[in-house]
């Protein structure tokens, strides 16, 4: 059903994918870039359906309640729990995503570096963080609104140089144009 919703929201809005996801690749961390709208959900959950990619978004544990948790339980959204762990602090959302990572045998979650859908002159690192942490590749999903094109870019493997291997993200991130590009990494 999600397939045939993506393909008509595609279709409608005359939109087309490109570049595939990496075969064989089951665990990962997706950056999705640029997050400059509201829109680019819908167009970034519709491409990720047509391209099977598993991909998932965390969201607080007390929001998976009744209707509404169904809702974005379909749509790709999965409850983080911060539970105590030894010591009796609370995991940080970054730790709970690398047991997440660690414990699946295929997850693939999407972050959104910038951290919000407003200008935001230096990208958010957990997911740097969480990729490191988990020993997974980070990819690159995009959205370039001239183009109306959806698809994924680099595949990068961190390896602890983070501000270098940002930076290369943010290479790619700035060949795409936002829907608003005022918004959109400099």
């Amino acid at each position: 059903m999600m397939k045939f919703l993506s393909r008509l929201i595609f279709w409608i809005s005359g939109w087309k994918l490109t570049y595939g996801w990496p075969e064989g690749l089951k665990k990962g961390v997706l950056i999705a870039v640029p997050h400059t709208s509201n829109w680019d959900l819908l167009y970034a959950r519709a491409a990720f359906f047509l391209m099977d990619i598993p991909v998932k978004f965390t969201i607080k544990k007390e929001v998976m309640v009744g209707p509404l948790g169904w809702l974005i339980k379909a749509v790709g959204g999965i409850a983080i729990d911060r539970k105590r762990i030894p010591g009796g602090r609370k995991q940080t959302y970054t730790e709970a995503m690398i047991n997440m990572l660690k414990n699946a045998d295929e997850l693939v979650i999407m972050v959104t570096p910038e951290g919000t859908r407003n200008y935001a002159p230096k990208w958010k690192s957990g997911f740097y963080h969480i990729a490191m942490g988990a020993e997974v590749p980070i990819a690159v999903g995009y959205l370039d609104y001239k183009k109306k094109e959806a698809g994924i870019g680099p595949v990068l493997y961190p390896n602890g140089n983070m501000d270098e291997q940002i930076e290369e993200l943010k290479v790619f991130a700035r060949t795409v144009t936002p829907k608003y590009p005022e918004k959109g990494v400099k």
